[in-house]
C-alpha cells in the first residue's frame, strides 16, 4: 500500500512543474513578441505618434471658390471669371512677425510687388520695427511709468510712438524695402491657417517658377490660380452689372457686420454695387470648408475636407444682348449727331427700357452719356444705363393716358366726353393751353394730338373746381393726392420692385396752387425714372396689371464643365404688384386713344410709325423743364429746357414689347426743336422685329436640318 502510495505522489510531484515551465515559456514568448512590437513601434511611428500625443487644437476654415457667371436670356456669356496666377501666404497660428518679415525679405527677392497700397501707416508700423531702440526713445521714462500706475496701457505707448514718427524718418525706405513692407502687409493682414492673397495681377511666368522652386525656405507661401471677373461687353451694361471688391479691399467697411455674421472672412470678395450685390449669396457659392488639426507649435499636421466647395451658381439675365447692343448704338448716333446742333449745350444723356409687358422681364435697360475729359478736352460716349433707375426728370405728356384714366376712376369724365380746347385764361396766371386750339374734342383725339387743355379740364374736375374764364380757379388739395395714388398705380411716383437697389422713387413738387395742378395732369409737375415709365405703358398694354420689373430670369445650377449651364435652380416668375381698380373697357378706350397717335394721320408719332410693317400703341411727350445736370453750378439763373419723351407697346393688339425713350434737356425753348426721342423709338422697335425675323428663320433652319438628319437615320435602320 505504501509502495502504491509512493508512486502516485511521485507521479504528482514530477507532473506540476512541467505545466508551470510551459506556462513560463509562453508568457515569455508573449513578453518578447510585444517588447520587440514595442521597439518597432516606436522605431518607425514614433515621431508620429509623438505629434499625435501633442495636438492641441482643431481649426476649421473656409476657402473661397469661384463666383457663378451671367449670361443673357439668349445664353450668351456676359460675366466670366477669368484664371489667374496667384502667391498666397497661409499663416500658422503663432508665427511672429519676426518670422513673417523674414519671409517676406526672401519673398521680395523673387517678384515685384506694387506699393501703391502702402500707407502712412504702414510705414510707421514698419519703422518701428525695423528701429525699435530709436522707437523705444520716442516715449519717455514718465509715460512708461505711467502704464506701470494704471494711467495708460502698452496701446497708449505705441500710439504715441506712431504720432513722433517724422516723415523725413518713414520716408527713408528705400524701393526694395518698401516692397518688402507691401508684401509683409499682405502676410499680416489675412487670418491664421486662411490663404492670403499676395499677388494675383500681372503674375510672370518666371515669378511664379521661381515662388515654385523656393517654396521649401518660404514657410506660409503657396501659389495657386485665382480669378478675376471678366466682361465679354466691355462697355455694355457695366454699371448694372455690378463690381465686386478686389482681394486687398475684401469686405466693404460699410457692410463688414452683416457679412461677417454671415460667416464670410474679413478678405473674402464680394459683389459692391447692383447685380453683383443683390445677387451676392447666389453668385458666391459654397466655400470649402477645412479642419485643420494642429500641433503646439502651430504646425498643421492634418487637414480634413468638410465640406467640399462649389462654385457659385450662374445667373440668366432677361436681357437680349442683341437688342441691347444694338439700342446702344443707336442711341450714340443720335446723341453725337444732335450735340453738332447749336440748341443743344445742356443734351449729354439718353434711356431706353423695353420689356415684356405680360412678364416685366426686361430687355434692354440702355443709357448713354456724353462726357468731356476736364483736363484734355476730349469728349467720349459712356455706358450710363443705371440711369434708368437712379435718375427721374419730368416726363411729359406721356402720362396723359394715367390722367384720362383716373378721369374716368373719379367720375370727373367718362369715355367720349367732349371739351373745347382752347386756352384757359385763368385770373393772375398766365394763359395756359395745347400747343393750338383744337376745338371741341373727346378723349380718343385729345391723346392723339396730345391736348393739354383736355387734361387740364380733367383735373378741375377731379379736384371739384369749376373753370371761368378770366376767374379765379378754386380746387381741393386733396386732388393732389387723388391723383398722385392713381399714377402710383401704374408705376409712376412708386418704386418699381426691379431687383436692383438704389431705385429712385421721383421727386414730388410740394406746392398745391391750382396751376401746379394742371401742370401735375400733364407730367410736367413731379418727376419719374425711364423705368417707372416702362412699367406705366406695360400696365396699360396688358390691360391693367402693374408687372414688377425683373433683369434675372433664371439662377442656375454650377457644373464642372465650365462650358456648359446647369439645370434650372430658380426660375423668376411674374410678379403681379397690384390690379387698376379700373374697368376693362376704360383701359381699352385708351389702347385705342395710344393706336391713334400712332397708327393714325394726324397722330403726333404717325409720321415715325405709320408706314411700318407691324403695328404699335404709345404717347409722345415733351416737358418743359429746368436744367440740373453736372454743369448746373455754371449759370446764375436757372436755365429753361425741354425734354423729350415717348413711351409704347407693339404689336398694339396682342403686346408683346413694351418701351419707354426719354431725352432730357434736349434743347432749349424758342429754339429749333428735334425729333430724337422718336427716332429712337422707330429705329429700335425695326431692330426688335429684325432679330425676330432672324431668329425665326434661323430656328427654321436648325429645324429643316434636325428633320433631315433624322430622316436619314431612319432610312438607314
Amino acid at each position: 500500500m505504501k509502495e502504491v502510495w509512493h508512486i502516485v505522489n511521485k507521479k504528482k510531484k514530477t507532473h506540476v512543474p512541467f505545466r508551470l515551465s510551459i506556462l513560463f515559456f509562453l508568457v515569455f514568448v508573449l513578453f518578447s513578441a510585444l517588447i520587440l512590437r514595442l521597439g518597432f513601434i516606436q522605431i518607425a511611428y514614433g515621431d508620429e505618434y509623438s505629434r499625435e500625443v501633442e495636438r492641441t487644437e482643431e481649426v476649421t476654415v473656409n476657402n473661397a471658390v469661384p463666383r457663378g457667371k451671367m449670361y443673357d436670356r439668349n445664353l450668351n456669356i456676359m460675366v466670366d471669371n477669368q484664371p489667374l496666377d496667384a502667391i498666397t501666404y497661409t499663416r500658422k497660428q503663432g508665427t511672429t512677425s519676426e518670422e513673417m518679415l523674414e519671409t517676406a525679405k526672401k519673398l521680395a527677392k523673387l517678384i515685384d510687388k506694387e506699393t501703391d497700397k502702402v500707407t502712412e501707416r504702414d510705414k510707421k508700423d514698419y519703422w518701428i520695427m525695423m528701429n525699435p531702440e530709436l522707437a523705444n526713445k520716442k516715449v519717455t521714462a514718465k509715460e512708461r511709468k505711467k502704464v506701470e500706475e494704471g494711467e495708460l496701457t502698452d496701446k497708449d505707448l505705441y500710439k504715441l510712438q506712431i504720432e513722433r514718427i517724422t516723415k523725413e524718418e518713414y520716408d527713408t525706405f528705400s524701393k526694395e524695402e518698401l516692397e518688402v513692407l507691401a508684401i509683409y502687409r499682405e502676410f499680416s493682414s489675412g487670418y491664421a491657417l486662411t490663404p492670403q492673397i499676395v499677388k494675383n495681377k500681372n503674375v510672370t511666368k518666371k515669378e511664379f517658377a521661381r515662388v515654385s522652386e523656393h517654396l521649401g525656405s518660404l514657410p506660409g507661401v503657396g501659389i495657386t490660380t485665382d480669378w478675376d471677373r471678366s466682361y465679354a461687353y466691355d462697355k455694355t451694361l457695366k454699371s448694372v452689372l455690378g463690381k465686386v471688391s478686389s482681394s486687398e479691399e475684401g469686405l466693404p467697411s460699410e457692410s463688414l457686420d452683416y457679412y461677417l455674421a454671415r460667416n464670410y472672412s474679413r478678405n473674402d470678395r464680394v459683389g459692391k454695387s447692383y447685380i453683383e450685390a443683390q445677387y451676392e449669396e447666389v453668385l458666391q457659392g459654397q466655400k470649402t470648408k477645412i479642419r485643420n488639426i494642429t500641433d503646439k507649435s502651430g504646425d498643421v499636421v492634418d487637414s480634413q475636407v468638410i465640406t467640399p466647395g462649389q462654385r457659385g451658381k450662374d445667373l440668366v439675365l432677361t436681357i437680349d444682348i442683341d437688342l441691347q447692343q444694338a439700342t446702344e448704338k443707336i442711341i450714340e448716333k443720335y446723341l453725337l449727331a444732335n450735340k453738332r446742333m447749336g440748341n443743344t449745350k445742356f443734351l449729354d444723356r439718353a434711356f431706353v427700357v423695353m420689356m415684356d409687358p405680360n412678364t416685366g422681364e426686361v430687355l434692354t435697360m440702355a443709357g448713354k452719356r456724353y462726357v468731356r475729359d476736364s483736363e484734355t478736352g476730349k469728349a467720349s460716349i459712356e455706358d450710363f444705363a443705371l440711369g434708368n433707375i437712379t435718375t427721374s426728370y419730368a416726363m411729359g405728356s406721356v402720362v396723359k393716358g394715367a390722367t384720362v384714366l383716373t378721369g374716368y376712376q373719379q367720375g370727373a369724365i367718362q369715355p367720349g366726353t367732349v371739351f373745347y380746347d382752347t386756352k384757359l385764361q385763368i385770373k393772375g396766371t398766365k394763359a395756359k393751353g395745347s400747343y393750338k386750339n383744337f376745338g371741341n374734342i373727346n378723349d380718343l383725339t385729345a391723346l392723339k394730338v396730345s391736348s393739354n387743355v383736355y387734361m387740364f379740364r380733367t383735373a378741375i374736375n377731379i379736384g371739384g373746381g369749376t373753370y371761368i374764364p378770366n376767374h379765379s380757379l378754386s380746387i381741393n388739395p386733396k386732388a393732389f393726392t387723388t391723383m398722385r395714388n392713381s399714377y402710383a398705380q401704374f408705376g409712376l411716383g412708386a418704386r418699381t420692385g426691379i431687383d436692383l437697389p438704389n431705385e429712385m422713387v421721383g421727386f414730388k413738387g410740394t406746392e398745391t396752387s391750382p396751376g401746379k395742378l394742371l401742370d401735375l395732369s400733364i407730367g410736367q409737375y413731379d418727376t419719374y425714372t425711364p423705368m417707372q415709365l416702362a412699367q406705366y405703358v406695360s400696365t396699360i398694354a396688358n390691360g391693367g396689371y402693374r408687372m414688377k420689373p425683373h433683369i434675372v430670369k433664371e439662377i442656375r445650377e454650377p457644373v464642372e464643365d465650365n462650358e456648359e449651364l446647369g439645370s434650372v435652380a430658380e426660375e423668376i416668375t411674374p410678379t403681379v404688384l397690384n390690379r387698376l381698380p379700373m374697368k376693362d373697357s376704360w383701359i381699352q378706350h385708351v389702347q385705342e386713344g395710344f393706336k391713334k397717335v400712332t397708327m393714325e394721320s394726324g397722330g403726333t408719332a404717325y409720321q415715325f410709325f405709320g408706314g411700318k410693317p407691324y403695328t404699335v400703341a404709345g404717347k409722345t411727350g415733351t416737358a418743359e423743364a429746368f436744367y440740373d445736370g453736372p454743369d448746373r453750378e455754371k449759370y446764375s439763373e436757372p436755365q429753361e429746357t425741354m425734354n423729350l419723351t415717348i413711351v409704347g407697346y407693339s404689336p398694339a393688339d396682342k403686346p408683346e414689347v413694351a418701351f419707354a425713350v426719354v431725352v432730357p434737356w434736349a434743347y432749349q425753348r424758342h429754339t429749333t426743336d428735334h425729333h430724337m426721342n422718336k427716332l429712337i423709338a422707330s429705329e429700335i422697335m425695326d431692330e426688335y422685329y429684325k432679330l425676330k425675323k432672324e431668329r425665326a428663320k434661323q430656328a427654321k433652319a436648325e429645324t429643316t436640318t434636325t428633320v433631315k438628319v433624322n430622316h436619314n437615320k431612319d432610312k438607314k435602320t
